[in-house]
C-alpha cells in the first residue's frame, strides 16, 4: 500500500513507532483537524490515558483524565461505514455526536458495535505490535505515552524511510 505523506501520521511512543494511514475520504473534517493538532505539538507527550484489555487504547486528553480537549470547537460527527476492526483510529467523544474534539483510541480487537456512532478517521499500517504493548488501565498507572507526533511530509528527512517501506 502506497502511503500519501501528507495523510500519514507517525506517532513515536514510548513503546515504538506507530504508522497511522489518515483517511481524508473517510473524514476530511476530522483528519485536517488532527493535523493541525499534530503540526502545532498537541499530541506531544500526551499519555495514553484509558487503555482497555481486548477493546482500545485512547489517548488525545491534555490532562491526561479523559477530561479535556483542544482549544479548537468540537467537530461535526462524521460517521461512515468503515468497520471498527484491529487497527482502526476513531475518535472519542462524549454522550452528543458531534462532541469529539482531540482524544481518540486505536482498536485492539473488532468492535463492530461502535461502527456509524463513532468517526473513523484512520487505520494503524504499521507498529500494531507497539500498540499491543500499551499499559492498560482506567485510568493507567504509570502510562506511556506519545512522545512526539509528526505528519510523514513535514519530516520526510526521518519518515522517508516509513513512507517507502509501506
Amino acid at each position: 500500500m502506497a502511503l500519501d505523506p501528507e495523510n500519514t501520521m507517525i506517532l513515536e511512543t514510548t513503546k515504538g513507532r506507530v504508522v497511522i494511514a489518515m483517511r481524508p475520504d473517510l473524514a476530511p473534517g476530522h483528519v485536517d483537524h488532527i493535523k493541525k493538532l499534530v503540526r502545532e505539538g498537541f499530541y506531544d507527550g500526551i499519555v495514553f490515558h484509558r487503555v482497555i484489555d481486548g477493546f482500545m487504547a485512547q489517548t488525545g486528553c491534555p490532562h491526561g483524565t479523559g477530561t479535556g480537549g483542544s482549544k479548537y470547537p468540537d467537530l461535526k460527527a462524521e460517521f461512515n461505514a468503515e468497520p471498527h476492526v484491529r487497527g482502526i483510529t476513531s475518535m472519542a467523544r462524549a454522550q452528543n455526536p458531534n462532541s469529539a474534539n482531540s482524544q481518540f483510541f486505536i482498536v485492539f480487537e473488532d468492535a463492530r458495535f461502535l461502527d456509524k456512532q463513532y468517526t473513523v478517521w484512520g487505520k494503524v499500517v504499521d507498529g500494531m505490535d507497539n500498540v499491543d504493548t500499551i499499559k492498560r488501565g482506567e485510568p493507567v498507572r504509570d502510562p506511556d505515552k506519545i512522545v512526539v507526533a509528526k505528519i510523514a511530509a513535514d519530516d520526510t528527512a526521518t519518515y522517508g524511510d516509513v513512507i517507502a517501506k509501506l
